[in-house]
């Protein structure tokens, strides 16, 4: 007789993954609007867009990883942030256009599937589909023999947002003597982890647990802490002020994302001893011999999201701002931009 090989054999669990998703219902329903049709477990996901108040509905969507933060997050043994930082790096960027986010997807890859790990991730996508008022609709969990380190695993999320047309926020009205505001990050967020682990893991040679007097807390606390969502709070001074332009402070930093909101002609002079700049930016530098320029290209460098308003607005939105709990500062002007000049200036 013939040797019987399984699936299992080869390395894929069916069982194991049943059992995922049978603890993923209870996980997802605090997330749940009420234009989702349907549960978990469908082929495709089904949202409604029957009762929404649009008058010209756009749909925005954005998809985006993790990248190798998870790297930190494998060394350290702690897995229920980086699904907020997935769920940010999405929705982060549906909301720069004023768009408010609907629903979620997500993508889970391993070589083989530990149900707990990946339990603990979709715990932290959920929490970051609350903080952003979306739906975390579905997903796939791709279990992969021989594609990944032992342990490892790979994520991508997928998410989609609304405007009407006629409230989209595109930078086109953005003129000359507006200010820049801008909203401090929670840290390194989710750009540059291959540069922040040569400099800590590769030449340092720390351990992940070490604790820098800079920063007080062990160096994994520090590189997990998750990337901050600002959907709540942009919808919100979309409502009350004139929001003209919003810039996503991801990988390139402020030089590279403010220009893709800046019209022909503009520019924005920043400088930053406006803001706080967190204590890990300034150890990378050190420790790493990193130039300013190449730090500034490379992290948010303490500002995770920009917004450019009316300078007769400045005040009312900073002040508002605080009452919802984010710090801010105003960090820089638009200028007329000048031949052959930068479309952003960064001042030390």
């Amino acid at each position: 007789m013939s040797k019987v090989t399984t699936y299992k054999d080869a390395g894929v669990d069916i069982d194991a993954g049943n059992s995922l998703v049978s603890k993923i219902g209870d996980i997802v329903k605090p997330t749940i609007r009420p234009e989702v049709i349907g549960s978990i477990g469908g082929f495709g996901s089904l949202f409604s867009l029957a009762k929404m108040d649009y008058k010209s509905p756009v749909l925005v969507s954005s998809t985006d990883g993790v990248g190798t933060k998870l790297k930190v997050a494998f060394m350290a043994g702690k897995h229920d942030t980086v699904g907020i930082d997935l769920v940010a790096m999405c929705v982060n960027d549906v909301i720069v256009q004023g768009a408010e986010p609907l629903f979620f997807l997500d993508y889970f890859a391993t070589g083989k599937l530990k149900v707990g790990v990946a339990e603990d991730v979709i715990r932290g996508i959920a929490k970051g589909c609350v903080q952003a008022n979306c739906s975390l609709v579905g997903g796939e969990t791709a279990e992969m023999p021989g594609m990944y380190e032992e342990g490892e695993y790979d994520l991508a999320g997928f998410s989609v947002g609304i405007a009407d047309r006629d409230n989209l926020i595109d930078g086109s009205s953005i003129n000359f003597g507006d200010r820049v505001i801008g909203l401090a990050s929670s840290g390194v967020h989710s750009n540059g982890y291959s540069l922040v682990r040569k400099i800590f893991f590769t030449d340092g040679n720390y351990a992940i647990d070490h604790v820098f007097p800079e920063l007080g807390v062990p160096l994994c606390d520090e590189l997990l802490k998750p990337t901050r969502i600002y959907v709540k709070t942009i919808l919100h001074l979309k409502k009350e002020f004139t929001i003209k332009g919003v810039a996503h402070i991801t990988g390139g930093g402020l030089p590279e994302n403010v220009p893709r909101v800046l019209p022909n002609g503009c520019a924005a002079r920043i400088e930053s001893r406006k803001w706080e700049e967190p204590a890990i930016f300034g150890l990378m530098a050190k420790l790493g011999g990193v130039p300013r320029d190449d730090m500034l290209r490379t992290f948010n460098c303490g500002v995770g999201m920009v917004i450019v308003v009316p300078e007769k607005e400045k005040a009312d939105v900073l002040e508002r701002l605080s009452a919802l709990g984010e710090t801010a500062w105003e960090i820089g002007t638009i200028v007329e931009r000048k031949k052959g000049a930068p479309a952003v200036e960064v001042i030390d």
